[in-house]
């Protein structure tokens, strides 16, 4: 809306420079007109045409010479000016392949000339960071020892068998105490609330802990694959109630199904550890210049701006996406759940 006013009182001054001139114009012209005549100024007056003094239709001219100037002269650049806006927001927004229209040979020509050839500058540096990460994917899978990955797999293990079901026979025993403490006092049962709140909160952060230990990679599976599984099992284990809209996708490149891969993990884990939510909604779909993943809860929600600075698994999400050229956009609320959606632009073809 700022800057709608602005491109308004853009406007406005040509049409208000346009009046000046034309009033000065017009002084000029009536001072010639009388400079020899007895009557002087005075004549504007006394003459008449329609029964009005001439110097009325003179203003009324003057005023309709300068509206129509104003605006023949501001209207072309308010164009110009709402394409190029119009382009800028679009680059802001990641779709870099956007080419502004150009027109004409003026400044704000050069100005659409040269954003265009930034924006295929910035597709092009998107390419190579995305080329960069799928090599260094590769190098990484290459060097990467089998028993980082069985370790982690045997701690999942025994921290699922052990500590996982400890925790949760702690859970369902505090709920069976509580039922029978009809004659404890409040102050007993206060400390009972805390006992069953903390492990709950213990049980959501091993959880957490086990999705980043478990699916540590796709390990051969396609990006659509792994997720498929990470859902799954999610929704086997953890009992959460997801919808899921994953359409048909082209190959991609190694670099970026690892990081939205990793990105997805990321926000899971955040769901688990703090947003409470029941129900998740996951989409992931393919446009023509773009690849998009979608993912919805309806948690607690969380103030963006506080948060966003603060938050280590919200920053390592915008790194995972920023390193293969794509934009993260969250959107939430206190009590409005959150929305996160990741673009990325398809420059592999």
């Amino acid at each position: 809306m700022k800057k709608r006013r602005r491109l308004a009182q853009l406007q406005w001054q040509f049409i208000r420079n346009s009046l000046i001139v034309s009033f000065f114009a017009v002084l000029f012209t009536v001072v010639i007109m009388t400079y020899d005549d007895i009557a002087g100024l005075t004549m504007l007056f006394d003459k008449q045409i329609v029964q009005l003094p001439i110097i009325v239709p003179i203003l009324l001219s003057m005023i309709a010479i300068g509206l129509i100037a104003g605006m023949m002269q501001s209207l072309p650049i308010k164009r110009k000016l709402d394409q190029i806006l119009h382009g800028v927001l679009l680059y802001e927004r990641g779709t870099f392949f956007h080419q502004i229209e150009s027109e004409g040979e003026d400044e704000l020509a050069e100005l659409t000339d040269r954003l265009n050839r930034m924006a295929e500058r910035v597709e092009e540096q998107v390419a190579s960071l995305q080329r960069l990460s799928s090599e260094r994917a590769k190098m990484q899978e290459t060097v990467k020892k089998a028993a980082v990955t069985e370790e982690r797999q045997r701690l999942a293990r025994d921290l699922h068998d052990a500590v996982s079901q400890q925790l949760f026979a702690i859970s369902m025993m505090t709920a069976a105490i509580k039922q029978n403490l009809h004659e404890a006092t409040e102050e007993v049962q206060q400390q009972m609330d805390v006992v069953e709140k903390m492990a709950n909160t213990a049980q959501a952060e091993m959880r957490a802990l086990l999705l980043h230990l478990r699916p540590a990679e796709l390990e051969g599976k396609s990006l659509q694959q792994g997720v498929e599984y990470l859902l799954h099992e999610l929704e086997q284990k953890q009992g959460f109630k997801i919808t899921k809209r994953l359409e048909p996708m082209d190959e991609l490149p190694k670099g970026v199904e690892d990081q939205l891969f990793r990105m997805l993990q990321e926000a899971i884990s955040n769901i688990l550890r703090h947003a409470q939510a029941h129900h998740v909604e996951v989409r992931f779909w393919q446009t023509e210049r773009q690849v998009r993943l979608k993912l919805i809860d309806d948690g607690i929600g969380f103030d963006v701006q506080k948060e966003t600075h603060g938050s280590y698994g919200l920053q390592t999400m915008h790194e995972r996406i920023n390193e293969i050229g794509g934009v993260l956009d969250i959107v939430s609320a206190p009590g409005k759940g959150t929305q996160l959606e990741a673009k990325i632009p398809i420059t592999w073809r």
